[in-house]
C-alpha cells in the first residue's frame, strides 16, 4: 500500500492544482449530480498560451472495457495518437492486459476511483480510500506512480491534493457521449467545440463513443490539431 502523504514531488504541483481548481469554478461538495452535469464542458482547466502548435487532449473515463477499449486502442495506434485514460480500479483489476497495453503504447493512465464513486460530504474517507486502492492496482500493473485523478462528475475537494499528492484533471469539452448512441452527432459536438489546448471528455465503454472519437480525431487532425496527453496541455 502506498503512503497517503508523499513529499518527493515538487510543490509546484500543489500550487498549479490550486490554480486549476480555482478556475474550475469551485465545484461544491454538496451539489447534486444534475447540478454538476450542468457545469461540465464550461472551461474547467488551465489553458496553455505558449504552445507553438494547436495541441488538444483526448481523454476517456470509466474503462477499460474488454472489447471497446481494445477497439479504441487499435484506432489510436493506427493514427499514431496518444490519449489519456482515467480508469476505474474495478475494471483495471479485471483487464490488466489492457492497462499494460495502454502504457506500452504511450498513453497516460490516470485514476477514476475504484467504482466511479462521486465525492460527497458524507463519504470523503471512502472516496480517498478508493483513490488509494485504485492507485495501488494501476501501479502493480504498470510499475509507475499514478499522478493524475479525474474525480467522477468533477466533484473534488482541494484537501486531497496535499493528502494524496495527486493532480486533479477536469475538462473543457463534454459532448455527453455517455447519453447518446448517435456517433455522428457526438463527433460533431466534439469537432464544433474543440479549440487549442482543450481537454475533451469521452468514455471508452460504449461502441458509439469509440466510433465518434476516431471520427473526431480524423477531422481535427485535418484541421491542424496535434493530440497530446493531458500533462502536455497542463504543464508545457
Amino acid at each position: 500500500m502506498r503512503k497517503v502523504l508523499k513529499v518527493k514531488k515538487k510543490t509546484v504541483y500543489i500550487i498549479l492544482a490550486s490554480i486549476i481548481c480555482l478556475l474550475a469554478g469551485g465545484i461544491q461538495l454538496e451539489k447534486k449530480e444534475a447540478e454538476v452535469q450542468e457545469t461540465m464542458g464550461t472551461g474547467d482547466t488551465v489553458k496553455n498560451e505558449n504552445s507553438g502548435t494547436k495541441k488538444i487532449a483526448l481523454t476517456f473515463d470509466d474503462g477499460p472495457h474488454p472489447y471497446y477499449t481494445e477497439q479504441l486502442l487499435d484506432g489510436l495506434k493506427e493514427r499514431d495518437i496518444k490519449a489519456t485514460f482515467f480508469v476505474t480500479g474495478e475494471h483495471a483489476e479485471l483487464h490488466p492486459d489492457i492497462i499494460k497495453r495502454m502504457q506500452e503504447e504511450g498513453h497516460l493512465i490516470g485514476n477514476h476511483t475504484y467504482n466511479h464513486l462521486q465525492l460527497a460530504s458524507n463519504n470523503q474517507e471512502e472516496f480517498k480510500n478508493q483513490i488509494i486502492k485504485t492507485n495501488d492496482i494501476i501501479e502493480e500493473i504498470t510499475g509507475e506512480e499514478v499522478q493524475y485523478v479525474r474525480p467522477p462528475y468533477g466533484t473534488w475537494d482541494k484537501k486531497f491534493e496535499a493528502e494524496l499528492n495527486m493532480f486533479p484533471v477536469l475538462w473543457t469539452v463534454d459532448p455527453q457521449d455517455w447519453c447518446s448512441d448517435n456517433a455522428a452527432s457526438v463527433a460533431e459536438k466534439v469537432i464544433s467545440k474543440a479549440g487549442e489546448n482543450d481537454i475533451i471528455l469521452m468514455h471508452d465503454y460504449f461502441e458509439s463513443s469509440v466510433t465518434a472519437a476516431l471520427k473526431a480525431v480524423d477531422e481535427l487532425k485535418e484541421a491542424g490539431f496535434t493530440f497530446v496527453t493531458v500533462e502536455e496541455i497542463l504543464f508545457d
